[in-house]
């Protein structure tokens, strides 16, 4: 690619490089789903692991997995080093970072070509440029792409409050470098402006090495909406239509839709035509995601891009028939959209859902949970997908993020996707640690859920979808009568050959030291 004076990015045509083998640098649910994808494309796959990983479902599915050692991420898996040794170990072609760790890393995209690999991602050059907050609301200014009234940090807390004024309150301070809520504050008055941003300076620095701040005009309420993205090394990027995001707690998503039941075609046609301008200015190829605020009024604001697979990427998979997955190997290889997606009609087709399944106690406060799953079953039938990183026996560490699985339907109407998701987390079970399932049911049987009428404080205007009911539920009966009937299975009336009594061993022996709400006795 070569930049021209006035700032935007040309293509030059690349060679085309069949990829073969493929490194995926992350564990969990992310790398078991693109394992399946190269598996599907006759690739051969190679997974990484930390030594908390030894056991983990990922390193058993791929096809060679390789031990970077340590327990924690930022001795494994952030280990740009260790990865690219590891990938030179096997082989590889290329590299695969998943979301998370180091998937936004422009340092890393930048080593793993200076090695000779192939990125499957954005340049480290296109990192940069969307990376940060910051700099990603240049570009979109640049791109005629509308964004929320708002001002960068210069360092300068005074003159960050002088512009917050001018802005008016309330206001969002952001860390222009990470997502997930990180580094967020919302400050109502002025009066509270400098702690905040010193609070969001902190965090933001302990998270991302970063403590650069955004200060912007708060738009609320809201709904949070983003397109997905594709674009190619020959110049080529269309969308993929939008995904709605609205259900989120302290700012991270926990159910996603497509589409979105508040975008008309109108605005959708808008929405996406504005993303391909801002990614073709960026000069981006690959997958990415443009994420907006929409208000009441249909107006709609750029908030970031995330320059990677996205958690939610399935819905869209679902409702477009594609893999995303598989795309971005090809245009890694250098296959130019025109050829990929010729003749493919991407209007969408029904509607999507997924819920994020968590090792979590939505009821005490959303506590993480940790340790052995003792038994797994995950749904199964029309519609019905789940990607999943655990299993039966799985331990899940202290050190990694709690997502356990996401479950995923499609239907013909939204009504029905809710009916469906609905039931399949009914057949969700996960025993041996708490998780937040119940909780997704209440979420989406809950009335104003199933009739679209969502902005991002919805969780927040609804706790008891959190704390869940006070009564005990009538399940805990079926669980004790269930005890009951193995306990007197193991000790009605058994004889030996001989016509004596038989010695037997204790009913809770006899199930394995199975309890219902805990680990192994």
């Amino acid at each position: 690619m070569e930049s021209d004076p006035g700032g935007s990015v040309s293509f030059s045509r690349p060679m085309s490089r069949r990829i073969e083998r493929v490194l995926v640098a992350n564990r969990g649910e992310i790398a078991v789903r693109i394992f399946r994808s190269l598996a599907e494309q006759g690739i051969e796959s190679i997974a990484v692991y930390s030594d908390a990983d030894a056991d983990a479902v990922h390193r058993n599915v791929a096809d060679r997995s390789i031990g970077l050692g340590g327990s924690t991420a930022a001795e494994s898996y952030l280990q740009i080093e260790k990865i690219i040794a590891a990938a030179n170990e096997a082989n590889a072609c290329a590299i695969h970072p998943g979301y998370g760790f180091l998937s936004e890393n422009a340092a890393f995209s930048r080593a793993v070509e200076d090695a000779g690999l192939v990125f499957i991602g954005p340049s480290g050059d296109a990192m940069e440029r969307l990376g940060s907050k910051q700099a990603a609301r240049i570009v979109a200014d640049r791109a005629g792409v509308p964004t929320v009234p708002g001002c960068e940090d210069q360092g300068d807390d005074a003159a960050l409050l002088a512009k917050a004024r001018e802005i008016g309150f309330p206001v969002l301070v952001k860390a222009s470098a990470g997502g997930g809520g990180k580094g967020m504050r919302l400050v109502d008055a002025e009066a509270d402006f400098l702690a905040a941003l010193k609070a969001g300076r902190r965090e933001a620095q302990a998270a991302f090495g970063d403590s650069t701040m955004l200060c912007e005009k708060r738009v609320f309420p809201a709904r949070h909406v983003e397109i997905q993205v594709l674009a190619d090394a020959h110049g080529n990027a269309v969308s993929l239509h939008e995904r709605e995001c609205s259900v989120q707690r302290r700012h991270q998503k926990v159910l996603e839709e497509a589409p979105s039941p508040c975008v008309s075609p109108e605005l959708r046609e808008r929405m996406g035509e504005a993303s391909v301008r801002l990614v073709r200015e960026a000069g981006y190829r690959n997958a990415g995601t443009v994420e907006y605020l929409v208000d009441e009024d249909g107006s709609f604001y750029f908030l970031e891009v995330n320059t990677r697979l996205q958690v939610e990427h399935p819905v869209t998979e679902l409702v477009t028939g594609l893999d995303l997955v598989a795309l971005q190997v090809r245009i890694a290889e250098g296959a130019s959209l025109d050829e990929l997606l010729a003749g493919r009609d991407l209007t969408p087709r029904g509607h999507a859902l997924e819920a994020r399944i968590y090792a979590e106690v939505p009821e005490q406060g959303f506590l993480p949970a940790a340790g052995r799953l003792q038994h797994v079953v995950e749904p199964v039938g029309p519609g019905v997908r789940v990607d999943s990183g655990v299993a039966t026996g799985s331990e899940v560490s202290v050190h990694f993020d709690p997502m356990l699985a996401k479950l995923i339907v499609h239907a013909p109407s939204r009504e029905a996707a809710c009916r469906r998701m609905a039931h399949a987390l009914r057949e969700s079970v996960y025993l041996g640690i708490s998780t937040n399932v119940d909780f997704l049911c209440r979420v989406v049987e809950d009335p104003d859920f199933v009739a679209g009428r969502l902005r991002t404080d919805f969780l927040d205007l609804k706790p008891e979808l959190a704390s869940g009911p006070t009564d005990p539920p009538p399940e805990l009966a079926y669980v004790a009568a269930a005890i009951a009937r193995m306990v007197d299975a193991v000790g009605g009336g058994a004889t030996s050959t001989g016509g004596g009594p038989v010695a037997r061993p204790s009913a809770f022996q006899s199930i394995g030291g199975l309890r219902v709400w805990g680990g192994e006795s």
